[in-house]
């Protein structure tokens, strides 16, 4: 327990995101979060007159959707909790979209939301919304703050929460009365709930069983997701893989857990996944699949037809997807990290595996599989490649190895995960479960702030980009250089292609039509802009936007029937995926 103090609530708050570590947040104040502002003017002029540092950054953001995205791109590339302020009513419920997308991929977020005053709740006050109700769906937890007093418990036990267990957003209402009134209390407290106690050690009878069946595999494949890259599990993930002689594939979350250049890494599996990835998955004996959710993209609706002949183990933190979309023969539930420790260490005590499978039938295949999607990969002008394409595999050309790739959602983003070869963990962010456009240009601002010394580089479409575009004002205001590059086919490219597809080329509603001169927004906005009509023009282009120093947007001009192949189609399964046949035979 901390010292006492007497202080308002909006000191109360500023104190204790201080003591939880905050350096930095995304947000836009409102009437009733004024009390919270003038703490964070004070709170700023006090460390820049005593020249001082460890005072908490505010960056305007100029849309609260934008500082959810804002604050959930800060939390994947740093690995701390973001935080996102917003005020009562329709800035609370503008934050609602970017908090769902974040809990949906486990990140941890906290957001603060302003609220009427405590007894004007219920009574439909100007900007009143019941934000605790609201926002229950799609938050790990919430609380409504009521009295001053509690606020210390309260904010601890809501970082506590984000950044245990699997993580997620808890969300804060703060009552106008409840920042303005003083309290005496004690700040910093430790205690938590006694209730919630995250189980994150797995179960050792279980973590042997896994062993042995992996021993004893002649075809073992690990399925890597989210969870390995949250639990900075990527060195134990590797090490497993190069003992078991096993080809690692990933979910579109794990990207980056193994650096896709590795022998034994098929790049990601799914609906857009990689070909040989879900060839892996038909042909594997066992699968262990580690911080996965095991969703629809990944396993296509015909479940039967996923890892069919696998034994298959589960390594998850929440016990509540054990079973829950597949079932599985060897459940584990606790941390990525320490489920592969143990495993490693069963395995060093049962069988010298590496020796041997290292020139098994089946490590020699998977490194044919690895070298035909590194040969489609690294052949930037190979026959059928779409312009899309190329120009991905001219960005993988370009970035250094800690570069991060951000991207929106629809094709530019499965052309990413396709085609780009994430080197490191924490360096492909991307919309995973909820598929929200408009989240790669606010997300790679977080992860701009997140990573000051770091290239970060947005894959957006036109249609995503001009979602959340008025924030190249927060950029540009905060001296944020994020490089946006926009695949400009003025269509929703993703949905005209499945109505190519699957719709006898009706395209209904999917034609952008007037879209504004991209170079000149930027210009608008004191931004670096210019126009990319061709490929080969792409890497001067980029080195023009990083060297401006500014934020930049880069119009890339890209077909209009450029699709996104090979793919599952909707309600099939990872047999029979179309367009296969442009993929190389080995």
């Amino acid at each position: 327990m901390g010292r006492a103090a007497k202080l308002s609530g909006a000191e109360i708050v500023v104190a204790e995101l201080k003591s939880e570590g905050v350096e930095v947040a995304f947000g836009i104040p409102g009437g009733v979060l004024l009390d919270l502002y003038d703490t964070l003017y004070k709170e700023a002029a006090t460390a820049e007159g005593a020249e001082t540092e460890g005072g908490l950054r505010h960056i305007l953001m100029r849309h609260e959707q934008c500082a959810a995205h804002a604050a959930d791109g800060y939390a994947r590339v740093s690995g701390k909790t973001g935080v996102c302020i917003a005020t009562s009513g329709p800035g609370a419920t503008n934050l609602v979209t970017g908090l769902a997308n974040a809990n949906m991929d486990s990140a941890p977020v906290v957001a603060l939301t302003g609220q009427v005053p405590t007894s004007a709740i219920g009574s439909n006050a100007f900007q009143e919304a019941s934000t605790f109700t609201i926002t229950m769906p799609v938050t790990k937890h919430n609380f409504l703050a009521t009295r001053t007093e509690d606020l210390p418990k309260i904010i601890h036990n809501a970082f506590y929460i984000a950044n245990t267990g699997r993580k997620g957003v808890v969300l804060i209402d703060l009552p106008k009365d409840v920042l303005a009134e003083r309290a005496e209390v004690n700040l910093h407290p430790r205690e938590t709930f006694a209730g919630y106690k995250p189980n994150i050690k797995p179960n050792r009878v279980q973590t042997k069983k896994a062993a042995e069946v992996l021993a004893n595999a002649e075809r073992p494949l690990i399925l890597a997701g989210g969870g390995v890259v949250s639990s900075d599990a990527s060195e134990e993930l590797r090490r497993l893989a190069e003992f078991l002689g096993a080809p690692v594939v990933t979910t579109l979350l794990g990207k980056g857990a193994i650096p896709e250049s590795h022998p034994f890494c098929l790049g990601m599996a799914g609906m857009h996944g990689r070909l040989y990835a879900n060839r892996a998955l038909n042909e594997c004996d066992a699968l262990l699949a580690v911080g996965t959710r095991f969703s629809d993209r990944l396993t296509g609706w015909q479940l039967d037809q996923f890892a069919p002949d696998a034994t298959l183990i589960h390594v998850d933190l929440d016990a509540a997807e054990i079973n829950k979309n597949i079932q599985v023969d060897i459940p584990i539930v606790g941390d990525a990290r320490l489920a592969l420790v143990d495993i490693i260490k069963w395995l060093e005590k049962v069988a010298k595996v590496w020796g041997k499978r290292s020139e098994s039938v089946w490590v020699q295949r998977i490194r044919k599989m690895h070298s035909a999607c590194e040969e489609c990969v690294k052949d930037v002008w190979g026959e059928g490649s779409s312009v899309s394409e190329r120009l991905i595999k001219e960005i993988n050309r370009v970035l250094d190895d800690d570069a991060i790739l951000v991207t929106e959602v629809g094709q530019c983003q499965m052309f990413a995960a396709h085609f780009y070869m994430t080197r490191k963990p924490r360096t492909f962010v991307t919309s995973g479960g909820l598929g929200t456009m408009g989240f790669g240009f606010p997300a790679a601002i977080g992860a701009k702030v997140a990573a000051p010394d770091k290239k970060v580089v947005d894959i957006a479409g036109d249609g995503s980009f001009l979602m959340t575009c008025q924030d190249l004002a927060t950029c540009v205001e905060n001296d944020i250089p994020v490089v946006v590059c926009v695949f400009d086919n003025r269509f929703l490219g993703m949905v005209r292609q499945w109505q190519e597809l699957f719709f006898e080329k009706k395209y209904s509603h999917t034609g952008l039509g007037l879209t504004p001169d991209f170079v000149k927004l930027a210009e608008a906005f004191g931004c670096y802009g210019e126009r990319v009509e061709k490929p080969e023009e792409l890497e001067a282009a980029l080195k023009n936007a990083f060297e401006s120093g500014k934020p930049a947007v880069l119009d890339l001009v890209v077909g209009k029937e450029d699709k996104i192949l090979p793919m599952i189609p909707p309600g099939g399964g990872v047999v029979g995926m179309i367009g296969a046949e442009r993929c190389r035979r080995i």
